[in-house]
């Protein structure tokens, strides 16, 4: 009796931790270094935030100007309330202009009504095409495909607006396609989600790899553990991310 009042009170305790570190807000800090003009691009990406509310006071700490504000799908599905998502829209907008890619899960909100917040909040969604960022002395580009799960995703189509000389950012939710994008195109930095770390991790081991960012071949590579959780709002060694990325320019 007493042994297994004990292995209660640990199941509790570690169901209370998981919970507790799903809604943990933490901001991880990365430096990238391009070959340009000098000067220094700020970027905020957030992925799969689901049905979480974003933390306020995280984004007001966030004391600098940011170029651009990515969020890199799954920003909702069919759980969220249309309200959390024009809140969300709207804290993250007090950081900057935002960009959206899709998800596997956006379209359950309904594809034309998940427009029509984006048209009504001017986000800017970019899918199979790139965008030039404006007011910067490099040409600093963000390219980002469909959702890869809804076979929407053209990876030709969104670079086919390149320049040689553009120095590229690509987005994709599923981080999954990088390797066959680099086999074709020449992006200096990719950002993707999805994976959420693996979520639940029992120590190394979990569905998936732990989010990382690293460098391959001179190539950035971030994939983030994502800010929100499906099916169970927990997470165990997988903790919830966001990003600020700084790109400098030098020569």
């Amino acid at each position: 009796m007493v042994i297994l009042l004990i292995v209660l009170v640990v199941c509790i305790g570690l169901i209370i931790y998981m919970i507790k570190q799903a809604f943990e807000n933490n901001v991880l800090h990365h430096d990238v270094q391009l070959m340009g003009e000098k000067e220094q691009v700020s970027l905020f990406f957030i992925s799969d935030v689901h049905v979480r509310k974003i933390n306020e006071q995280m984004i007001k700490n966030i004391n600098k100007p940011i170029d651009a504000v990515i969020i890199g799908g799954d920003f909702a599905d069919k759980r969220t309330p249309i309200e959390r998502i024009y809140q969300n829209i709207s804290i993250l907008q007090s950081l900057g202009p935002v960009y959206f890619v899709w998800g596997n899960n956006d379209r359950e909100v309904g594809e034309e009504r998940l427009r029509t917040i984006f048209n009504e909040t001017n986000v800017t969604i970019i899918e199979n095409e790139s965008f030039l960022m404006p007011n910067m002395k490099n040409p600093f580009r963000l390219v980002a495909i469909d959702d890869t799960s809804s076979k929407n995703a053209r990876v030709d189509l969104a670079f086919k607006g390149c320049k040689e000389h553009d120095l590229i950012l690509f987005i994709s939710h599923d981080p999954q396609i990088f390797n066959k994008v680099l086999q074709r195109f020449h992006p200096m930095i990719m950002l993707g989600g999805h994976l959420h770390g693996g979520q639940i991790r029992i120590g190394p081991y979990s569905m998936h790899p732990h989010g990382s960012f690293k460098v391959r071949n001179g190539k950035y590579e971030l994939i983030s553990n994502g800010y929100g959780t499906t099916l169970l709002p927990m997470r165990l060694g997988a903790k919830p991310q966001c990003h600020i990325i700084d790109v400098n320019f030098m020569k």
